[in-house]
């Protein structure tokens, strides 16, 4: 079975243009966007929290999922009306 016809692709304009990937774009704004915004700064405080402790248990894998977690419903709303 030939994926070919069924995935999208990205191409450049011309040919010495580098290819840009669109997901990598998206997830910046998304990052930064209002939705996501309370998330990153609950991640932000955490890794702060963590990293001025020399001696502690405490990760920051939940504050990390859930602002991924954002990012990427924000990302699929939009990414694949992007690709060609």
């Amino acid at each position: 079975m030939s994926f070919k016809n069924i995935l999208p692709s990205v191409s450049a304009q011309e040919p010495d243009e580098e290819l840009v990937d669109p997901q990598v774009t998206l997830k910046e704004k998304c990052g930064d966007s209002t939705h996501c915004a309370h998330l990153k700064e609950k991640l932000d405080a955490c890794t702060d929290r963590v990293n001025s402790r020399t001696k502690t248990d405490e990760t920051c894998v939940e504050e990390l999922f859930d602002f991924i977690h954002c990012v990427d419903h924000c990302v699929s709303k939009s990414l694949f009306s992007l690709l060609k």
